[in-house]
């Protein structure tokens, strides 16, 4: 058995055993920079709906609620120790100065709203929290951005893990091609802005010529 398969099977029997609380423990460590992937546990949270454990809305507030927890310890992270310590050590959690950087590029260009799109973005969303604690952003602009953002991410996955049933697992392979869409979709918001942001500074200019 490979170490991605004890993974998995070790994350399908903690949410078995716990339920919700296992639901809620696995993202909260994802949210915390560990790399856990939230494709196996909301789709295989949501084959366990077509079994009676668990509801739709239940799975969704569990997964939710456990990035709000991980993202607040990777906030407070962020904030107490800074990017410095956070290279140093974080290579034990298997953070990398590649994964501070997208993080911190997307924090820089999109602002506070970065921790909205960026929890619904590859590797961002995992690492988003981080340069939000760096910067020092508001704590509660910070979590509500992170829940609201959270919210239709784990969802969606937990509503695909229904409709995919039993073969839930074969989904995690399709994500990749997801996840390019989203940071298509998210390029093609950000060229928007910038060209709507450039057309306003231009239009400002004529009239107070």
């Amino acid at each position: 058995m490979s170490v991605v398969e004890w993974g998995v099977n070790l994350i399908i029997w903690v949410i078995s055993s716990t339920g919700y609380l296992g639901i809620i423990f696995w993202m909260a460590l994802e949210s915390a920079c560990v790399p856990i992937p939230s494709e196996i546990i909301m789709p295989f949270s949501g084959f366990l709906v077509n079994e009676g454990r668990f509801t739709l809305l239940g799975i969704t507030l569990a997964g939710t609620l456990g990035s709000l927890i991980g993202s607040l310890g990777a906030y407070w992270a962020g904030k107490r120790f800074g990017r410095e310590v956070l290279l140093k050590h974080g290579k034990y959690l298997m953070i990398t100065e590649e994964h501070l950087d997208k993080a911190d590029e997307w924090f820089e260009k999109y602002g506070e709203a970065a921790v909205f799109f960026g929890r619904m973005t590859p590797i961002v969303r995992t690492f988003i929290s981080l340069p939000a604690g760096i910067a020092e952003m508001d704590l509660k602009k910070f979590a509500i951005y992170t829940t609201i953002g959270s919210l239709p991410w784990c969802f969606l996955l937990g509503y695909i893990g229904i409709v995919m049933g039993e073969h839930w697992e074969s989904i995690v392979a399709y994500f990749h091609i997801l996840d390019v869409v989203v940071l298509v979709g998210m390029a093609a918001l950000g060229i928007w802005y910038y060209v709507k942001m450039k057309r306003m500074k231009s239009d400002g200019k004529k009239e107070s010529a």
